[in-house]
C-alpha cells in the first residue's frame, strides 16, 4: 500500500539515507563535507541564524482574539496607528493583514527605543509575510515560502496492522521556489526525472568523521618531520575502527602495508581518478577487486608514520593530486536507452500519484482549518 507524508517539519527523519545524501547533493554541488543532510537542506532557512552586530530584537507576539481589530492589535504591541498605516499602504503583500481570524498571531519586532523593525506573519503553513524597516524609516514586504517535502513510500501491514514505513518510491523538495524530485529506480539508486543521476559518482568524504585535522596543503609543515612538505591529502579524524568507504565504484590497485602508509588501500575509478586511504588499522578488500561506492574498505587507524589515529584521503586526476574537500565531484552515469524509457514511464506514473495525494492532503488541511475557524 503506497502513502503519501507531506508537509514534513524540516527536522523529520523518515527520509532515507539514500535520497537524503542524493537531493542535499542536488542542493549543494559546491559541499565540502559527506554530512550534509537533507534534514540540513530543508531547515536552513528556519534555522539558520545571520551573525549582525545589530542589537537583538525584543519580539512581541500577539495573538487574534474574536472581535478583534487590526488597529487594536497594532495597540497591544505598542505600536502607533501612523506606523500601521505605513504597512497597509504597501499594498498586496500586507492585504492579508486585513483578514486575520481568530487564532492566529503576529509577531512584532521592536527595538531598544520600541520602534517596530520587522513584522512577522504566517499566512499559512507554506508562507510567511515579512516586513522589514528600511534605512530611510520606509517599511518594504514580501512573501517568504518555507520548504516542503512530500514523500510516497511502501507502507507496511501484518494483518491490518502496520509494521512501518517502507521503502520511499518518490519525493519532492521545494525550497525557495525551486523544485527537486527523486525517484526510486529498480537499481536501487535514485534519479531525477530526466534519468539523471541523484548522487555523486564520489563521496564528499569517504568517512563519518568528528573533524579535518589537517586540509590540503602544498606548503604544510610537516608535525612529525618538521620540514615542509606537501600535503597531498585531507586528514580525517575519528574513532580508530570506524569504517572506511570507497569513495566511488572502482577496482582495488593495492591493499597493502608499509611503515610510511601504515595499512592503506588504492582504488582505480572511470576517468582515470584515483583515490587513496592511509594508515587504517585494517583493510576488508584485496587487490583486483570491484568495489561500489559506500562499500566498506577498512578501519581507520593509526599505524604508519602518524601522530594520531586519522585517515588521511587523497584525490588524485590524471596524475595531479587535487582537494578531496573541493574538487568538483562528477554526477554518476545517467540512465540511457532501454533503461530510461523503463523509468521514465515508471517515474510519471509515481510523480502522478504523489502530486494526486498531496492534493488531497491540501485539500483536507484546508477543510480542517476551515472547520476550526467556523466554530463558535
Amino acid at each position: 500500500m503506497q502513502q503519501l507524508v507531506s508537509q514534513l517539519p524540516s527536522r523529520h527523519r523518515l527520509v532515507s539515507d539514500e535520497l537524503r545524501d542524493a537531493v542535499a547533493a542536488e542542493l549543494s554541488n559546491t559541499a565540502t563535507d559527506s554530512d550534509l543532510t537533507l534534514a540540513t537542506a530543508a531547515s536552513q532557512q528556519e534555522e539558520l541564524q545571520l551573525v549582525s552586530t545589530e542589537p537583538a530584537l525584543n519580539w512581541v507576539t500577539v495573538s487574534v482574539q474574536s472581535g478583534d481589530i487590526l488597529s487594536g492589535l497594532f495597540r497591544k504591541a505598542g505600536i502607533s496607528q501612523q506606523t500601521m498605516q505605513q504597512i497597509l499602504d504597501l499594498g498586496r503583500p500586507t492585504r492579508t493583514l486585513t483578514r486575520l481570524f481568530p487564532g492566529e498571531q503576529i509577531e512584532f519586532g521592536l527595538d531598544q527605543q520600541g520602534e517596530l523593525q520587522q513584522l512577522r506573519y504566517a499566512i499559512n503553513r507554506l508562507e510567511t509575510l515579512e516586513v522589514l524597516r528600511q534605512g530611510d524609516g520606509g517599511f518594504s514586504a514580501a512573501t517568504s515560502k518555507k520548504a516542503v517535502f512530500a514523500v510516497l513510500f511502501n507502507a507496511e501491514y501484518l494483518e491490518g496492522e502496520p509494521l512501518g514505513n517502507g521503502t520511499i518510491l518518490a519525493a519532492e523538495f521545494t525550497n525557495q521556489g525551486q523544485v527537486y524530485q527523486a525517484i526510486l529506480h529498480s537499481d536501487g539508486n535514485y534519479y531525477k526525472p530526466n534519468g539523471q543521476s541523484m548522487r555523486q559518482a564520489f563521496l564528499r568524504a569517504p568517512v563519518s568523521f568528528q573533524y579535518v585535522s589537517s586540509n590540503f596543503n602544498p606548503r604544510r609543515l610537516h608535525p612529525v618531520l618538521g620540514t615542509v612538505r606537501a600535503h597531498n591529502g585531507t586528514d580525517y579524524v575519528a574513532p580508530v575502527g570506524t569504517p572506511i568507504m570507497a569513495a566511488g565504484d572502482g577496482r582495488v590497485t593495492h591493499s597493502a602495508f608499509n611503515n610510511l602508509n601504515g595499512h592503506y588501500v588504492f582504488i582505480q575509478h572511470a576517468n582515470n581518478v584515483t583515490t587513496k586511504y592511509l594508515h587504517l588499522s585494517r583493510r576488508d578488500v584485496k587487490v583486483g577487486q570491484r568495489v561500489k561506492q559506500g562499500q566498506t574498505i577498512g578501519r581507520l587507524g593509526a599505524t604508519g608514520r602518524v601522530t594520531g589515529a586519522h585517515l588521511h584521503y587523497e584525490f588524485i586526476v590524471a596524475g595531479v593530486h587535487r582537494n578531496p574537500r573541493t574538487v568538483k565531484l562528477p554526477q554518476a552515469t545517467p540512465l540511457a536507452g532501454i533503461e530510461k524509457q523503463q523509468f521514465s514511464a515508471t517515474a510519471h506514473t509515481l510523480l502522478s500519484q504523489l502530486q494526486q495525494q498531496q492534493q488531497h492532503y491540501l485539500a483536507k488541511r484546508q477543510s480542517d482549518s476551515d472547520t476550526e475557524q467556523a466554530a463558535p
